[in-house]
């Protein structure tokens, strides 16, 4: 009898570690956030943070129960225009120092259909944390052709209000409101 209670338990315990979340980290080089706002009505104003780091605990067998951590230094911002990077920096908005961080942990996915989800999170800006969600999308899981090592990709988007994390001015002129794309890839970690 022993024998066979032992056995199911090694057979418990290889479903589970099969089962547990496996480890990616982000590909820097093919990972951005882009945000969007209206500017006096005239035109919609792009801005990007890319080469970020952060990782993603994924789950293929229960999605619901994989994590996202995501750390954006502030001053890698894109502008596209150095004198709207020194304002974005200042004291009007993120007033930046070397080293400050936008961070993203999750708190909780709500699988949706077979390759989407609702990522619950907390998101820190400035000091001030929020919980968000981000509607997200599975673009593709399997083996990166060149770097021979699981690969995954995932596009998500949500809304957010810039006068909830004290980057308010301006507004209305310049919208509260940012719409916020992201799109990353993540490598199996070793």
């Amino acid at each position: 009898m022993k024998p066979m209670i032992l056995a199911a338990a090694l057979g418990l315990a290889a479903t589970s570690a099969y089962a547990a979340p496996e480890k990616f980290t982000l590909d820097a080089s093919h990972s951005q956030v882009l945000f969007a706002y209206d500017h006096l009505g005239f035109s919609t104003t792009f801005n990007m943070f890319s080469g970020f780091e952060g990782e993603i605990m994924f789950d293929k067998e229960d999605p619901a129960n994989s994590s996202v951590n995501v750390a954006i230094p502030v001053m890698s911002l894109f502008t596209g225009w150095e004198a709207r990077f020194n304002h974005f920096m200042g004291d009007d908005f993120f007033a930046a120092a070397e080293g400050d961080m936008i961070t993203f942990t999750s708190t909780d996915i709500s699988v949706t259909s077979e390759d989407e989800a609702m990522i619950t999170g907390d998101l820190t800006i400035n000091g001030v944390t929020k919980s968000v969600v981000l509607e997200a999308e599975l673009n593709k899981a399997g083996m990166h052709p060149m770097a021979g090592k699981e690969w995954i990709g995932f596009d998500a988007e949500t809304k957010i209000l810039r006068s909830d994390f004290g980057l308010g001015n301006f507004a209305p002129n310049v919208s509260d409101e940012l719409d916020v794309e992201i799109s990353i890839e993540a490598q199996k970690a070793e």
